[in-house]
């Protein structure tokens, strides 16, 4: 909920993960799990709570913390250490002139997160990063999106704690409302992107992407602008068992820009995009097969997910892709593998278009 100070509707409350031994020892391997100064446990312990609010003075979902005198110029100390870490593999050397300038706390959603605003004493330039919960349900979400999406994220974990660099953009919900029909975008990028996003959320199963859970990244170009739409919320990763859940497209949230979508795109031409995606994530798959097929053998030995949750999808996923293989599948990370040689096959074996189109816009 970091991208947004507008008040939703919570999802319905999911049970937080435990981070198991084959995970972690994933993290491990792969330098996500490392020994940090701040663990969420401490953060916790503040003194005083104070209401945020934005620049227009209205009330926001979050709180500016203060903590004990005593305590405080040590763990801003070490809260540049994590960030430091995160940053630059822990070189402080070239961050003496940074400093932390607050602590923020919000209590609504599911990883009730800190956030930490970090500046530059120089220039004034500020950046954040959010100390939360590790929920294994996320952190399997978080390295499945810097694997198969075009984008590259930075966390780091210790035991219970986890941390995570600042996804920037326009919340979703703000675009909508505010940017979807600025004449300075090109309507069809916008709906190129969203039908992109909408296949990358339901091919590697992340679910609950209503507008203000994820950001709309808009990048000057020569000839209008290019979008890009980035996941920032990914507790929801590979727990429900409805098919609709991991599809952007069906929430009443997104209605105006699957509108939106569908006024602007051909259906031949919103196929195409589909198949641009999975044509794309497949070759990030195959990039980096070894990790990606270590991260899914152990997400298929973790019970991220009720096996009531995994028999409901597996048999929507089967009736989906008319593939009963998907009925052997018992667990989430099955059905993650599984959706990724469903796509290869549908690529390696073309002339079954009604199959892209049963969930385009």
């Amino acid at each position: 909920m970091e991208g947004t100070n507008q008040q939703h509707p919570p999802t319905q409350k999911k049970p937080c993960m435990p981070v198991l031994d084959g995970l972690r020892g994933y993290l491990t391997r792969y330098k996500r799990e490392r020994d940090l100064p701040v663990t969420y446990a401490r953060l916790r312990d503040f003194h005083e709570a104070i209401p945020l609010t934005d620049a227009a003075g209205k009330p926001t979902l979050w709180d500016s913390v203060i903590y004990r005198a005593d305590e405080m110029g040590q763990l801003y100390n070490d809260l540049k250490q994590v960030y430091a870490l995160l940053r630059v593999d822990g070189d402080r050397s070239i961050m003496d002139h940074l400093y932390i300038d607050r602590v923020d706390f919000c209590s609504f959603g599911n990883s009730t997160p800190f956030r930490i605003r970090v500046v530059n004493a120089y220039n004034d330039n500020q950046d954040y990063f959010y100390v939360k919960q590790a929920d294994a349900s996320r952190v399997y979400g978080l390295e499945l999106e810097h694997l198969l999406s075009p984008n590259r994220l930075n966390f780091l974990t210790l035991g219970a704690t986890l941390v995570e660099e600042h996804i920037a953009g326009i919340p979703g919900d703000v675009f909508i409302n505010r940017w979807m029909n600025d004449q300075q975008l090109s309507p069809v990028r916008v709906a190129k992107e969203m039908v992109k996003f909408n296949e990358r959320c339901f091919v590697r199963l992340l679910g609950d992407m209503r507008s203000y859970n994820y950001v709309v990244v808009v990048t000057p170009d020569f000839e209008s602008a290019q979008i890009r739409i980035r996941a920032m919320d990914f507790d929801q990763q590979s727990y429900h068992g409805r098919k609709n859940f991991y599809l952007p497209q069906f929430f009443k949230e997104n209605a105006a820009v699957v509108a939106f979508c569908t006024k602007h795109l051909h259906t031949r031409t919103a196929l195409q995009y589909q198949r641009e995606e999975q044509t794309l994530m497949l070759q990030r798959a195959e990039l980096a097969h070894v990790r990606l097929g270590v991260l899914l053998d152990e997400m298929a030995r973790d019970p991220i997910a009720p096996p009531n949750n995994v028999h409901e999808l597996r048999a929507q996923l089967a009736d989906h892709y008319q593939r009963n293989e998907y009925l052997r599948c018992e667990s989430m990370g099955d059905l993650v593998r599984e959706n990724l040689e469903s796509i290869r096959r549908m690529i390696d074996l073309p002339g079954r278009p009604e199959m892209l189109g049963k969930f385009v816009f």
